[in-house]
């Protein structure tokens, strides 16, 4: 095999990027070669990534951090409701970042395990926190909704977390935790909740079948009158089904 072949299987092997020290098998003339070739890229002195690599994980690599956020729950597989516009990062605490370096990317400086560094990107549960404390509740929500659907995380572990939680955002951590279900279908069923959630006298409960068989139904809004017998909300209700059974 040749070795540019022998070294883009090597990188991808180590998840698209790689740095120095296990590229050992390769001269650092090879290596040079691979750039000037645009077989590879040199991201950061001792850093080498595929042209294609995940552009979040190039820099996490790069800043010796992790992808962390809504950049880590996309690595997860998770749904969210937005997609960043800049790669969103976890850097150890007292890393230099340069001011370009800030510019294109959302850095947040705190501890970092190990293995996270190793594997540039936050563990399940650190990523909803991390959502939680520093995204909107229309953002964290749909991270948490999907983390819990994904059973990446348990909803006893999101509320052990959130009780626990001591930190700056404690009280937005225990609100994702309050509501977070892994019933939602999607981020966009999670982000109409939350909005939800924000509306005085407004109770909103995912994925409530009705009808009969062949028929499918999702309550939207339910009934909720308060206890000054105020008019109650009427159910507002989607229906999706065989148009026959619709019609009927």
């Amino acid at each position: 095999m040749p070795w540019r072949q022998h070294l883009v299987d090597h990188i991808a092997w180590h998840g698209g990027t790689a740095r120095r020290a296990e590229l050992r098998v390769f001269t650092k003339r090879q290596l040079a070669e691979a750039v000037r070739l645009g077989v590879a890229v040199r991201d950061a002195p001792g850093r080498y990534s595929l042209p294609d690599a995940d552009r979040d994980l190039r820099m996490a690599r790069r800043l010796c951090g992790a992808r962390s956020h809504r950049s880590a729950a996309l690595a997860h597989g998770w749904g969210v409701a937005t997609r960043p516009q800049r790669p969103e990062l976890v850097v150890p605490r007292g890393r230099r970042v340069s001011s370009s370096d800030q510019r294109g990317s959302d850095v947040h400086w705190r501890d970092l395990s190990a293995r996270e560094v190793r594997l540039g990107v936050t563990s399940p549960l650190r990523t909803v926190l991390d959502c939680c404390r520093d995204l909107p509740f229309e953002e964290a929500l749909p991270v948490a909704d999907s983390a819990l659907r994904a059973r990446a995380v348990t909803a006893e572990e999101l509320t052990a977390a959130a009780e626990r939680c001591r930190t700056k955002g404690a009280a937005a951590v225990r609100r994702v935790a309050r509501h977070a279900t892994a019933k939602a279908a999607n981020p966009f069923e999670s982000r109409l909740r939350a909005i939800c959630a924000g509306l005085r006298g407004l109770a909103v409960e995912p994925q409530v079948g009705i009808g009969r068989p062949g028929f499918v139904a999702v309550v939207a809004q339910r009934e909720h009158a308060s206890v000054q017998r105020r008019p109650a909300w009427r159910s507002s209700v989607l229906a999706v089904g065989e148009p026959a059974i619709l019609s009927a």
